[in-house]
């Protein structure tokens, strides 16, 4: 069974920094797509990034364009969003999720997810 688990989540001013790192426990993690979303209290579940298998391409939401970036370690089974300029309204909590089928944006394209890590950035 495939497990993914976040972990680099916190608490952070804005203009701060974060890395978040997502492990997968998965025999060929060279296979999966891999995508970062995330979930601020009352809203929908958002896309915020994902890369291709190969690392070859990256994809962001726009609201974070140029200052996240998505990059993965298939050595380690990896995968990581390095956050920099954070703002109050990154606060969320961030899931990493897994595709074998294609990159998207969509939610619906990723299984499975982890569990989370909660971001939050103070003005």
């Amino acid at each position: 069974q495939v497990q993914l688990v976040e972990s680099g989540g916190g608490l952070v001013q804005a203009g701060g920094s974060l890395r978040l790192s997502c492990a997968i426990s998965a025999r060929t993690f060279s296979n999966y797509n891999m995508g970062w979303f995330r979930q601020a209290p009352g809203k929908e579940r958002e896309f915020v990034a994902a890369i291709n298998w190969p690392g070859s391409s990256t994809y962001y939401a726009d609201s974070v364009k140029g200052r996240f970036t998505i990059s993965r370690d298939n050595a380690k089974n990896t995968v990581y969003l390095q956050m920099n300029s954070l703002k109050p309204e990154d606060t969320a909590v961030y899931y990493c999720a897994a595709s074998t089928l294609f990159v998207s944006t969509a939610p619906a394209a990723y299984n499975p997810w982890g569990q989370g890590t909660q971001v939050n950035v103070s003005s």
